[in-house]
């Protein structure tokens, strides 16, 4: 079993940057077979996903958010990182980290894993 969790502050001012974690714990993917990235969910709203990126690095971004956002590993490889930058209240959402068999997930798929999800709040 793989456990994903995210992490971050609840509250962000507009103009400021989200920084976001995934933890990643549990039994080891077939970690070739994944895609690892981050998808959010507006109040009211549809499922966002915001880019990913394999566990070899490469990286691939909505082109909607390509220019405000960056997605990384960390070296241990256990954890991996959002920023959005620039962030205004439009960006409140409940985020969540995934690791994915589609590189652009609509919904969730029975052999991924999601973090149960984290809300972030926009506000000044």
């Amino acid at each position: 079993q793989v456990q994903l969790q995210e992490s971050g502050p609840g509250l962000v001012k507009p103009s400021q940057t989200l920084p976001l974690t995934c933890t990643v714990s549990g039994d080891s993917l077939t970690t070739d077979l994944y895609y690892w990235g981050w998808i959010r969910q507006p109040p009211g709203k549809g499922l966002e996903w915001m880019g990913a990126m394999t566990f070899g690095g490469s990286v691939f971004y909505s082109p909607s958010l390509k220019s405000r956002t960056t997605i990384s590993w960390h070296t241990s490889k256990k954890q991996f990182t959002l920023q959005l930058s620039s962030v205004t209240p439009e960006n409140t959402a409940v985020y969540y980290c995934a690791a994915t068999k589609d590189l652009m997930p609509r919904t969730r798929n029975e052999d991924d894993y999601w973090g149960q999800g984290t809300q972030v709040t926009v506000s000044s």
